[in-house]
Protein backbone atom coordinates (compact mmCIF):
# COMPACT_ATOMS: atom_id res chain seq x y z
CA UNK A 1 0.00 0.00 0.00
CA UNK A 2 2.92 2.35 0.98
CA UNK A 3 4.54 2.02 -2.05
CA UNK A 4 1.41 2.56 -4.70
CA UNK A 5 0.54 5.73 -1.70
CA UNK A 6 3.87 7.14 -2.85
CA UNK A 7 3.69 6.17 -6.22
CA UNK A 8 0.62 7.97 -6.68
CA UNK A 9 1.69 10.69 -4.75
CA UNK A 10 4.89 11.23 -6.85
CA UNK A 11 2.50 11.17 -10.05
CA UNK A 12 0.37 13.64 -8.52
CA UNK A 13 2.52 16.36 -6.53
CA UNK A 14 5.87 15.69 -8.16
CA UNK A 15 4.90 15.01 -11.70
CA UNK A 16 7.12 11.45 -11.70
CA UNK A 17 5.84 8.32 -10.59
CA UNK A 18 8.35 5.45 -8.69
CA UNK A 19 10.34 3.60 -12.03
CA UNK A 20 8.73 -0.21 -12.11
CA UNK A 21 6.32 0.36 -8.90
CA UNK A 22 3.43 -1.63 -11.03
CA UNK A 23 5.94 -4.53 -11.14
CA UNK A 24 6.74 -4.44 -7.63
CA UNK A 25 2.85 -4.33 -6.46
CA UNK A 26 1.97 -7.26 -8.68
CA UNK A 27 4.99 -9.40 -7.56
CA UNK A 28 3.98 -8.27 -3.61
CA UNK A 29 0.27 -8.90 -4.61
CA UNK A 30 1.50 -12.56 -5.90
CA UNK A 31 3.66 -13.26 -2.64
CA UNK A 32 0.75 -12.01 -0.55
CA UNK A 33 -2.25 -14.09 -2.01
CA UNK A 34 -0.33 -17.08 -2.71
CA UNK A 35 0.62 -17.06 0.46
CA UNK A 36 -2.21 -16.46 2.51
CA UNK A 37 -4.06 -19.06 0.54
CA UNK A 38 -2.67 -22.18 2.40
CA UNK A 39 -3.92 -20.49 6.07
CA UNK A 40 -7.38 -19.59 4.48
CA UNK A 41 -8.19 -23.14 2.92
CA UNK A 42 -6.63 -24.73 6.18
CA UNK A 43 -9.04 -22.53 8.47
CA UNK A 44 -11.74 -22.54 6.18
CA UNK A 45 -12.32 -19.06 5.25
CA UNK A 46 -13.50 -19.02 1.44
CA UNK A 47 -15.92 -17.52 0.66
CA UNK A 48 -18.83 -20.12 0.94
CA UNK A 49 -22.37 -20.51 -1.04
CA UNK A 50 -24.45 -21.99 1.97
CA UNK A 51 -28.13 -21.06 0.70
CA UNK A 52 -29.42 -24.60 0.61
CA UNK A 53 -27.60 -26.15 3.33
CA UNK A 54 -30.86 -26.04 5.56
CA UNK A 55 -32.85 -27.52 3.38
CA UNK A 56 -30.00 -30.62 3.00
CA UNK A 57 -29.85 -33.54 5.48
CA UNK A 58 -26.61 -33.69 7.42
CA UNK A 59 -25.28 -36.72 5.50
CA UNK A 60 -25.66 -34.92 2.38
CA UNK A 61 -23.80 -31.86 3.64
CA UNK A 62 -21.03 -34.30 4.41
CA UNK A 63 -20.63 -35.81 1.07
CA UNK A 64 -20.71 -32.70 -0.58
CA UNK A 65 -18.04 -31.30 2.22
CA UNK A 66 -15.97 -34.45 1.11
CA UNK A 67 -16.48 -33.73 -3.02
CA UNK A 68 -15.50 -29.84 -2.54
CA UNK A 69 -12.61 -30.60 -0.70
CA UNK A 70 -11.71 -33.76 -3.19
CA UNK A 71 -12.36 -31.02 -6.06
CA UNK A 72 -10.29 -28.42 -4.72
CA UNK A 73 -7.20 -30.47 -4.03
CA UNK A 74 -6.96 -32.13 -7.68
CA UNK A 75 -7.46 -28.61 -9.15
CA UNK A 76 -4.65 -27.04 -7.06
CA UNK A 77 -2.49 -29.86 -7.48
CA UNK A 78 -2.58 -30.02 -10.92
CA UNK A 79 -2.56 -25.63 -11.53
CA UNK A 80 0.44 -26.07 -8.93
CA UNK A 81 1.85 -28.80 -11.35
CA UNK A 82 0.90 -26.48 -14.39
CA UNK A 83 2.88 -23.37 -12.67
CA UNK A 84 5.65 -25.19 -11.74
CA UNK A 85 6.02 -26.21 -15.17
CA UNK A 86 5.87 -22.44 -16.39
CA UNK A 87 8.76 -21.38 -13.53
CA UNK A 88 11.02 -24.05 -15.42
CA UNK A 89 9.81 -22.67 -19.03
CA UNK A 90 10.70 -19.12 -18.01
CA UNK A 91 13.87 -19.96 -16.35
CA UNK A 92 15.05 -21.35 -19.41
CA UNK A 93 14.11 -18.58 -21.24
CA UNK A 94 15.10 -16.23 -18.90
CA UNK A 95 11.87 -14.52 -18.62
CA UNK A 96 11.66 -11.31 -16.78
CA UNK A 97 9.54 -8.29 -16.21
CA UNK A 98 9.60 -5.43 -18.45
CA UNK A 99 11.33 -2.72 -16.42
CA UNK A 100 13.03 -3.81 -13.02
CA UNK A 101 13.93 -7.40 -15.31
CA UNK A 102 13.15 -8.80 -12.43
CA UNK A 103 13.29 -13.07 -12.94
CA UNK A 104 9.89 -14.22 -12.80
CA UNK A 105 10.41 -18.07 -12.09
CA UNK A 106 11.25 -17.75 -8.57
CA UNK A 107 7.72 -16.33 -8.33
CA UNK A 108 5.92 -18.59 -10.83
CA UNK A 109 7.53 -21.20 -8.58
CA UNK A 110 6.50 -19.85 -5.33
CA UNK A 111 3.42 -19.97 -6.93
CA UNK A 112 2.93 -23.60 -7.93
CA UNK A 113 4.56 -25.25 -4.65
CA UNK A 114 2.04 -22.55 -2.60
CA UNK A 115 -1.14 -23.95 -4.63
CA UNK A 116 0.45 -27.65 -4.39
CA UNK A 117 0.14 -27.28 -0.68
CA UNK A 118 -3.02 -25.76 -0.75
CA UNK A 119 -4.19 -28.79 -2.72
CA UNK A 120 -2.55 -31.29 -0.08
CA UNK A 121 -4.37 -29.02 2.03
CA UNK A 122 -7.85 -30.08 0.98
CA UNK A 123 -7.17 -33.79 0.47
CA UNK A 124 -5.78 -33.81 3.91
CA UNK A 125 -9.62 -31.99 5.08
CA UNK A 126 -11.10 -34.28 3.03
CA UNK A 127 -9.99 -37.18 4.97
CA UNK A 128 -10.81 -35.29 7.93
CA UNK A 129 -14.15 -35.36 7.19
CA UNK A 130 -14.15 -38.97 6.68
CA UNK A 131 -12.67 -39.74 10.23
CA UNK A 132 -14.83 -37.18 11.49
CA UNK A 133 -17.96 -39.18 9.87
CA UNK A 134 -17.03 -42.75 10.90
CA UNK A 135 -15.98 -41.10 14.55
CA UNK A 136 -19.63 -39.40 14.42
CA UNK A 137 -18.50 -35.97 15.02
CA UNK A 138 -18.91 -33.12 12.34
Amino acid sequence: MLLTFLDVGGRKFLGNSITGSLELTELLMVVVIFGALPLVSERGEHVVFDSMDPYLPDFIKKIQRALVHLVCGAALIALGWLMWKTGGDFLQTGETTAQLKILKAPFIYGMGMLCAFTGLIHLSLMFKEQQDNEGGVL
